[in-house]
């Protein structure tokens, strides 16, 4: 089970933990932000594109495929099309192993999640 704790205290800076990693996330200029780190869309990007690139690694490994290295883009737009298919069979083939990693199934079933929110006495 992944656990992650957000906490946002003034501004629209939000600390992030997990374990014994931490890492911030903010909101851009444009909407309303300091943009000092990355924003919502960017760090789920971020996950997705990490869980992408290590299932690969981690197939090509378990199946003897050589691999010198993944390079994943992602762009996120609300009315983004979606992509083409590569047209080569063994790109065609990694292409369905990228799409089979865990987050981009997790995303593409849908989230069931319980959370909670906690207010700091003296917030509205």
């Amino acid at each position: 089970m992944a656990i992650v704790t957000a906490e946002l205290r003034e501004g629209t800076v939000v600390n992030l933990q997990t374990r014994h990693f931490s890492w911030r996330g903010d909101e851009p200029e444009r909407a309303g932000g300091t943009d000092t780190a990355p924003d919502s869309y960017e760090l789920l990007l971020g996950a997705l594109g990490t869980c992408i690139a290590a299932t690969l690694r981690l197939y090509t490994r378990h199946k003897g495929i050589p691999l010198e290295g993944v390079d994943v883009e992602l762009a996120f737009e609300r009315t983004a099309a979606e992509g083409e298919a590569a047209g080569v069979t063994e790109r065609i083939r990694l292409t369905q192993v990228a799409q089979r990693c865990p987050m981009h199934r997790t995303l593409m079933r849908g989230l069931a999640m319980e959370d909670s929110v906690e207010f700091v006495s003296g917030a509205a």
